[in-house]
């Protein structure tokens, strides 16, 4: 097991090195110049020049990656923002990433609970209509675009609070940045309650593809589970039908399951950007599309390695997971 955990750390550590590489040159290979979001089409030469020096743009490309493996490593600078006036983008990011993983973690409490008990449905009354009905949902879910499922919530709820995490005015301010969190453990339930109010659609909107996913393939792992001889050597002592099912039967059907949810939060995090421009989120995805339109390079560059390290940092936990759940993975 030791052996596997060093392998899957090294895994981890040449995927983030191997994001950073792809992230460096896809700025400067695609379209878009900072220049010009910076200075316009009138542009002084000198002003050029300067701001080349400064972000040290005119070192040759290698030099370029060099240093700003060494600026991460070394003090964990993620550069400063020159469309925002020198904002630094570690601390703005620090700021962001609360909010897009509150906004996660509450799609992902709607879509596992809500897909593993579709799947499971669908697999037990297999060939009659609640079987249908689950799998018409979750083929409609799979098929709405996040974003128009997002504005038709928002015209078919007009009351529900959007663009917020908390109602203006409210005074309070959440050090860690995890609003339903902190504002529960202060004990104030009232902003607790209005924190989520503010979640609903979002996270609503959010969860629609993964609980389709899940439910689909809870589906189709709960029927090959529910047809192996220990199911029905189970139902053959007389074991009631929901024991046979909860007890028996999805505890070995967990793995893939396991594996479809943490694949569906990375999904989440990409998915997010589209969530929180419909839904003004103050979150990591809405920084990085206004980084994008404003050809802001330390805020795209910052926000996309942040992203992958969370992506990487969840497939690691994802991982450890699976050998707890199955020991012979550990071996392999």
């Amino acid at each position: 097991m030791t052996r596997y955990l060093l392998h899957r750390l090294l895994h981890a550590a040449a995927t983030m090195f191997a994001a950073l590489a792809l992230i460096f040159l896809a700025l400067r290979v695609l379209p878009g110049s900072p220049l010009l979001a910076r200075f316009g089409q009138h542009a002084v030469p000198a002003q050029i020049a300067q701001l080349m020096a400064e972000q040290g743009w005119d070192r040759p490309l290698s030099v370029q990656a060099a240093s700003l493996a060494r600026q991460i490593l070394r003090e964990g600078d993620l550069g400063e923002s020159f469309a925002r006036s020198g904002e630094n983008v570690r601390r703005e990011l620090l700021r962001r990433v609360p909010a897009t993983v509150e906004l996660t973690l509450a799609a992902l409490a709607i879509a596992l609970p809500a897909g593993i008990a579709a799947g499971v449905v669908a697999a037990v009354q297999r060939g009659r209509w609640p079987d249908y009905l689950c799998m018409a949902g979750a083929l409609l879910g799979v098929s709405v675009p996040v974003f128009f499922l997002g504005i038709c919530l928002i015209g078919l709820f007009p009351g529900m609070p959007t663009g917020q995490r908390l109602p203006p005015g409210s005074g309070f301010t959440a050090t860690s940045g995890f609003v339903v969190v902190e504002s529960l453990l202060r004990g104030r339930i009232d902003l607790c309650a209005a924190a989520l109010r503010h979640l609903c659609l979002p996270a609503l909107a959010l969860s629609s593809i993964p609980m389709a996913m899940i439910a689909r393939i809870t589906r189709s792992s709960m029927l090959d589970v529910l047809g192996a001889d220990y199911v029905r050597t189970a139902r053959a002592k007389g074991a009631a039908p929901g024991r046979v099912v909860l007890r028996h039967a999805l505890p070995n059907a967990a793995v893939p399951i396991a594996n479809m949810a943490g694949f569906q939060v990375g999904l989440l995090l990409s998915g997010a950007v589209l969530t929180e421009t419909v839904f003004s989120w103050p979150g990591l995805g809405r920084y990085l599309v206004e980084g994008v339109r404003q050809a802001d390079f330390p805020v795209v560059q910052g926000g996309a390695l942040v992203v992958a390290a969370m992506f990487v940092t969840l497939n690691l936990l994802l991982d450890l997971l699976y050998a707890w759940l199955d020991p012979r993975i550990g071996w392999e």
